[in-house]
């Protein structure tokens, strides 16, 4: 990708990233950003830093973790319709959320539900790389990711079957929708540290993603160690989205949508994909973010997981027909 496309991306990332943070249904908060600049303080202010900024600063890092996995990813497959859901951490990151909301740990500590939902990742990456075996293909990864994250799927349903009220459950099935809304510094302390880490990592195995869209054996030909390239993968995209997991629940389809919207402005190359996914993924989720605040009705809020789906769902549909006539 040209330098002036990355340079659009991150004016995109920016413009998307003010707009979440000024722009609402109780009108601009910009008057609010001018005090913060000369040091005063009102309800405006305390609005702007106590809960816009930390909400659009997540809104960044969890779109910008989602959207370099699905690069990574699709790139590691070689399957156009990957996404950070196919390695399990999602499903076993929410297994983990819903165990600590089942049995009330948020009363020992409002970090309980990230705490959780991390463990319940690794835990569903560690489970992810015993099934598949140190020299899995990568059909074998997939498989496996297919059933771990299928165990976790279930017992989220049976913790949600035996839910002791009809309130836990639906503080369980509210989180599961994914949302931004509770947002605060806390969660942007313990999210970030993850999510750049798995950003870094992912960074720096890109460039062996383009040897392997030749194949693996092609690949190992060139000097790619698939063993550490996989590793790398899997636990970047772990990181990465398993941090944003913890603090904004589910959310699906922006790392599918992200790189195949950019895919043509790179001619295709994985490696190439990456850091512009990152931009991207980070613009797009804040975006939506805005969107589910100024949709949201009053009482009736509109969870971010929510509009993601509607709005990538008929995209995938989109694009499992156009593969289809592909094939033909």
């Amino acid at each position: 990708m040209k330098a002036l496309h990355l340079m659009l991306l991150l004016g995109l990332a920016i413009l998307a990233f003010g707009f979440n943070l000024l722009v609402g249904r109780d009108g601009s908060l910009l008057a609010a950003l001018m005090q913060v600049a000369r040091g005063e303080t009102s309800l405006g202010t305390q609005i702007l830093v106590e809960l816009r900024l930390p909400r659009s600063l997540l809104g960044a890092l969890v779109g910008a973790g989602l959207g370099t996995s699905g690069a990574a990813l699709q790139g590691f497959f070689r399957n156009p319709l990957a996404d950070p859901g196919i390695v399990g951490v999602t499903a076993s990151s929410g297994l983990g959320a819903v165990v600590a909301l089942y049995f009330g740990l948020t009363s020992l500590s409002l970090l309980m539900v990230p705490i959780a939902a991390t463990l319940g990742g690794l835990v569903g990456v560690s489970a992810l790389l015993l099934l598949a075996g140190p020299r899995a293909s990568s059909t074998t990864l997939i498989l496996s990711g297919v059933a771990v994250s299928a165990v976790a799927s279930a017992g989220t349903a049976l913790l949600m079957n035996l839910s002791p009220n009809p309130w836990a459950l639906a503080e369980i099935a509210y989180w599961l929708m994914g949302s931004l809304a509770d947002a605060s510094w806390n969660e942007v302390r313990f999210a970030t540290p993850l999510i750049l880490v798995g950003l870094l990592i992912l960074v720096l195995v890109r460039n062996d993603l383009d040897p392997l869209s030749l194949g693996e054996e092609t690949a190992r030909s060139l000097g790619v160690n698939l063993p550490r390239l996989r590793l790398a993968i899997v636990l970047g995209s772990a990181l990465a989205v398993g941090g944003g997991v913890a603090v904004a629940g589910a959310i699906g389809f922006i790392g599918l949508v992200v790189p195949h919207v950019l895919r043509p402005f790179v001619a295709s190359r994985p490696t190439a994909l990456v850091l512009p996914s990152a931009l991207a993924g980070a613009a797009l989720l804040n975006l939506a973010d805005l969107g589910t605040r100024l949709l949201s009705g009053p009482g009736i809020p509109l969870y971010l997981g929510v509009l993601t789906a509607l709005l990538g769902a008929p995209f995938f549909v989109w694009l499992v027909r156009r593969q289809q006539g592909r094939a033909l």
